[in-house]
């Protein structure tokens, strides 16, 4: 085969050396013959008739020859490039609009395939990804989808699993990293010392972790992330070694991670377990009930994720039965696994494939606007086809040709698509990387270039054969007998009525697809947050732990802090918080929150347990946040450490959990009644976890009796980005080693959550902007070459006393009727199709009236247009000059 095709290329791109070769073997053998035919006896003259007689004709034997041969239709191929060429360079009109039409089609299947392949095809860069699996723990009576792992329990995994070949464990912690011009947060991942191993990760620079980095005493080692180490290092090629100060000990850069997805979260180092003061506390360590970490693991050669999730279940039913204390049985219990690629793609692959779908339907668009377009251009060379049939050419042989320049349009069209796609790759990275963090892995490379080719071929082949397959008496047999006759075949009418309905219907479901998306974005935009964002500017403040271990210290820290803030001019009031509204969409787990009783209010026997999410919140957190108190007080500077325990319930706990009773003065605990704390207040319901979710049940505690976490709030009078510096040298002023993060405006944490869903909106609003162009260009094409067909009938009409405004009439008519019949056609498929938009949808049904007239009238609107404006001419056609004009 490769011979073949070797020869095959050397025939064409030598072809001239080629022809001279045959032909000095051939005339070698004839002068041979002749020598031999004179030898024998006969005159020169005679032997060379004799000769040439018996060869049958040099020229017979070199067309046998190339017969034989790929040449002839290599040969063959090459001449209709050649002439396709020529004859869509005399066309440029047609040439650009097909072009451009095709590149707009395959470029936006080209880029929305790029983050397909990168992100859902494209094998994991790890050593055997497909084996790699994540770990989840449940309680479905408690509502708890992932609950993370006690080191207990991950032990149990590690030893009881016959499936697994290793369980590793990771959790995520923020430390001060020291050793820089300023203190700096760090997200860091705290690892078992063969998660690297077990991943299959090797190393850019330096080593990952041994086993020796796990022991107790050992030298605190870090690796880095490659995003931390090119962001935040600089890219330094000699960071491995280099020492810096954290949790009050040195750690020593060892290693630097190659560009990786990261699962759950992103990680700015990495360090092992021994070395974190959390996870290596024995009393953590021998707590089952102290949660925090997410498991990994690899299936063993050979297993399937189904034989390991009965494994995973086997474990987790007899985890149950061995210790009822930590699997109440009113929370219910399981276990479960996924392959890493459906966990680090979970989130975006509906997105993704809606996206793809649309890309799809834009090019199906294209390829029957540009099939109608050929049929025009058809009907304009009826005569040069009829000819070539008169001089012999079979049916195969023009339908070749007319495929030739089809695929030579479509893939001059993928040219120009990469471009248009390569062009809008930085914008789809920015959007799938709020849905995975394989992001980074999108790219035009060798797959999506040979996706692109294929597409182009495929595309050609496509829209050439449509005017093609009409049918054979008005593809060839009519051009034949048309003679310079422009009236077109009712097949070829049937055909561009098809595809001009086809092109209304399928614009029509994208319109309404997008319209439904951009009312979704909308209702989920004027969604009431229940707290006033303006002028607010929020902050995190990471102490450096290991300087504040006791409560006495990081309070006096944050008194010191609140003493200065207020006193800045501009702020209007100050608060700490745990946390605060629309912070928490990239938790690493499903929002969780605490068991917790109501003094005279008990959980029913074997019922599943009260939960509610709880935040710390000093005195002025709910003036700053403009939430406002329903009911009771809000904290006070007296709810201090010394005085009694106090908290605030939301008005939704107070709704779900004490009914119409007064919450005030109640008591509510979250150990079992070992501690209470006195509900002093009921605040408003504010949107914690996103605008498209009910408000939890939340309970606040002060910041004073239970400091955790700090988060700075400020409302200011003016625009609170201005007040960001002086805010940051506040908190340096009182501890220089304190590190300032996330600072940003609480408009644009609100503006943030929606933009998941206003970036797919917007995507999927340039698609049906794209098809619309495309299909009104169409019926605007069809109109205009329907016009000019019927010139001499309407001439007659006019010549008959028809007014020009009923012959526009009747032509706006004719064309208006097709539309309409799409937008029928479109309707169905529309709604067909509503069922699988619900899931994405916020507060507006898939089959919304008002969207469905609103697409409707739009697009009509756009119809009519594009049939007016070709329709229009009748109105200036002269009769005498349209009778003569045939």
């Amino acid at each position: 085969m490769f011979e073949k095709f070797f020869y095959t290329a050397r025939s064409v791109f030598l072809r001239q050396k080629k022809e001279r070769e045959m032909d000095q073997e051939l005339r070698f053998h004839v002068e041979m013959q002749i020598e031999e035919n004179v030898r024998r006896g006969m005159s020169r003259a005679e032997a060379r008739r004799v000769a040439l007689t018996c060869f049958g004709g040099v020229e017979q034997i070199k067309e046998e020859c190339r017969d034989v041969s790929w040449m002839r239709f290599v040969d063959a191929l090459w001449q209709d490039v050649r002439y396709g060429l020529r004859i869509l360079r005399k066309n440029p009109g047609f040439t650009f609009v097909s072009v451009l039409t095709l590149a707009l089609g395959i470029g936006a299947n080209t880029a929305i395939f790029s983050v397909i392949y990168g992100v859902l095809l494209k094998p994991l860069p790890y050593s055997d990804g497909d084996r790699l699996v994540v770990l989840h723990q449940k309680a479905p009576k408690a509502g708890l989808d992932n609950m993370p792992f006690s080191v207990k329990e991950i032990l149990d995994y590690r030893e009881q699993s016959q499936t697994l070949d290793a369980v590793v464990e990771h959790h995520s912690m923020a430390f001060i990293l020291l050793g820089r011009a300023e203190a700096e947060r760090v997200q860091t991942a705290v690892v078992s010392a063969n998660f690297f191993d077990v991943l299959g990760v090797k190393p850019l620079l330096g080593r990952t972790f041994l086993p020796g980095d796990e022991h107790e005493g050992s030298d605190a080692v870090l690796v880095l992330s490659y995003k931390y180490w090119r962001e935040s290092q600089g890219g330094d090629p000699n960071i491995v070694g280099r020492v810096f100060q954290m949790n009050n000990r040195p750690h020593t850069v060892v290693g630097v991670l190659p560009s990786i997805p990261q699962y759950p979260v992103e990680s700015d180092v990495y360090m092992p377990t021994s070395h974190c003061p959390t996870r290596s506390s024995k009393e953590f360590i021998g707590d089952r009930r102290e949660r925090m970490m997410s498991a990994f693991g690899r299936l063993k050669p050979g297993v399937t994720v189904e034989q390991a999730q009965a494994d995973m279940s086997r474990i987790a039913d007899n985890l149950q039965r061995e210790y009822p204390e930590a699997y109440p049985e009113n929370r219910g219990y399981g276990a479960t696994l996924a392959s890493l690629r459906d966990e680090l793609t979970r989130r975006a692959k509906g997105t993704f494939l809606i996206l793809l779908a649309t890309a799809g339907l834009v090019l199906l668009i294209a390829c029957a606007n540009v099939a109608n377009l050929s049929v025009a251009r058809l009907l304009r060379r009826e005569r040069e086809i009829a000819v070539r049939t008169a001089l012999g050419a079979g049916r195969g042989r023009l339908m070749r040709q007319l495929l030739t320049e089809s695929t030579l349009l479509a893939l001059a069209g993928g040219a120009v698509g990469l471009i248009f796609a390569g062009g809008g790759l930085h914008l789809l990275k920015s959007f799938a990387t709020r849905f995975t963090t394989r992001a980074d892995e999108i790219s035009i490379d060798a797959s999506v270039l040979l996706f692109t080719l294929a597409i182009s071929v495929a595309t050609g082949i496509a829209f050439g054969l449509m005017p093609l397959l009409a049918s054979r008496e008005s593809a060839f047999t009519a051009l034949k007998d048309s003679g310079g006759r422009s009236t077109p075949g009712a097949g070829r009418q049937r055909l561009r009525s098809a595809l001009l309905i086809a092109q209304v219907a399928v614009s029509f479901v994208l319109l309404i697809v997008a319209g439904l998306m951009l009312r979704s974005l909308m209702n989920l935009q004027s969604v009431d947050p229940g707290f006033d964002p303006e002028n607010v500017l929020a902050m995190r403040i990471n102490l450096n732990w290991s300087r504040y271990h006791r409560q006495q210290e990081s309070s006096a820290f944050y008194k010191q802090l609140m003493d200065k803030v207020e006193a800045k001019p501009g702020v209007v009031s100050a608060a700490l918080s745990s946390g605060y509204p629309l912070n928490q969409l990239g938790i690493i787990f499903s929002p969780t929150g605490q068991d917790f009783e109501i003094q005279g209010y008990p959980v029913a026997d074997g019922g599943p347990p009260q939960q509610a999410m709880v935040r710390t919140a000093s005195p002025g957190y709910f003036q700053t946040l403009g939430l406002p108190i329903e009911h009771g007080r809000a904290f006070t500077d007296s709810d201090n450490e010394t005085a009694p325990r106090v908290a605030i319930i939301n008005r939704s706990l107070a709704r779900h959990r004490l009914s119409q009773d007064d919450p005030i003065g109640r008591r509510i605990s979250f150990d079992r009644g070992a501690s209470w704390l006195t509900i002093v207040g009921v605040a408003g319901d504010a949107k914690e976890f996103g605008l498209d979710r009910e408000p939890a049940d939340e309970v606040y505690t002060s910041f004073a009796q239970d400091p955790g976490g700090g988060n700075l709030l400020v409302r200011t009078t003016s625009n609170p980005e201005s007040f960001a510096k002086v805010l940051r040298e506040a908190v340096y002023e009182v501890d220089s080693e304190t590190a300032v993060d996330r600072v940003q405006t609480l408009e644009r944490v609100r503006s943030d959550s929606t933009a998941s869903p206003r970036l797919t909106a917007i995507l999927l609003g340039l698609f049906a902007i794209l098809a619309l162009i495309i299909t009104a260009t169409g019926i605007a094409g069809v109109m205009n070459l329907s016009v000019s067909q019927r010139t001499h009938e309407i001439g007659v009409r006019l010549a008959l006393g028809a007014t020009p405004g009923k012959v526009l009439a009747m032509v706006m008519r004719q064309g208006m009727t097709l539309v309409i019949t799409g937008l029928l056609l479109g309707s169905v498929a529309a709604l067909a199709i509503s069922g699988a938009l619900s899931s994405v949808l916020f507060n507006v049904e898939p089959t919304d009236p008002v969207t469905f007239v609103a697409v409707a009238l739009l697009l009509l609107a756009a119809a009519a247009w594009s049939c007016f404006v070709p329709a229009r001419r009748v109105t200036s056609i002269d009769p005498m000059s349209a009778l003569r004009s045939e």
